[in-house]
């Protein structure tokens, strides 16, 4: 899966709309692959029930139900669900994921998870501690929180992804700071900047670095 690009948000306009117009814009956004530090953090894990926030066009949430995992796949665009409904059902995967429309500035999931994905939601419109609070908030004790996002010191090079570096991407350690990922409640399995080499929306080839942090929830809170 490439990575993320981050629309610019109109403020006449909700997030829902800015991400369906950019998913209108291409027939195809994102590689169709899950990402690999999902693949790398989630492949061990016995499957269960899963969260996946910010599914895009489906590949995480489609890979997760192959696996058997029964899968929560939430995102703000419906033009992406679509999509990522069309995706599974082709797979023989539409069975075994519920997609849901939701905005994560005002969404609260009704019920708790074994494993909790978030990989690359870097919103334009919230700061980044408001959506990833609410995965942390929606892992049951003794599940899995994994978040990945972009390291602000190996950002993609396409996009806007330099203009507001500090105030949307984050550090491993960073992130367990900000949402508390510390014991008694938790014990983090994997804080980690990793590298890699991705290919962008356009076919330029980059050199990348996430932020990785998988935590099991020791308690409920």
């Amino acid at each position: 899966m490439t990575d993320h690009q981050h629309p610019e948000h109109d403020s006449t306009a909700s997030a829902a709309q800015v991400w369906d117009e950019k998913y209108r814009s291409r027939a195809k956004i994102w590689s169709g692959e899950p990402n690999p530090q999902l693949i790398a953090e989630a492949a061990p894990l016995p499957p269960a029930t899963a969260l996946d926030l910010g599914c895009g066009e489906g590949a995480d949430a489609i890979w997760l139900a192959s696996r058997g995992w029964k899968v929560t796949a939430v995102d703000v665009s419906g033009v992406a669900l679509e999509r990522a409904e069309a995706h599974a059902q082709e797979r023989g995967q539409g069975g075994n994921i519920t997609w849901v429309r939701q905005d994560l500035a005002t969404w609260v999931p009704g019920e708790l998870f074994d494993l909790v994905t978030a990989q690359f939601l870097h919103s334009t419109v919230m700061p980044w501690q408001q959506a990833l609070q609410l995965a942390a908030a929606a892992v049951r004790a003794g599940g899995t929180l994994l978040i990945v996002g972009h390291h602000p010191d190996g950002l993609p090079p396409w996009g806007q992804h330099h203009d507001h570096a500090q105030e949307r991407f984050y550090t491993a350690e960073q992130l367990a700071q900000e949402l508390g990922i510390a014991e008694p409640e938790w014990r983090i399995d994997v804080m980690d900047t990793r590298h890699r080499s991705a290919t962008g929306p356009d076919g330029e080839a980059a050199a990348l670095t996430d932020a990785v942090l998988r935590a099991t929830r020791l308690a409920a809170r």
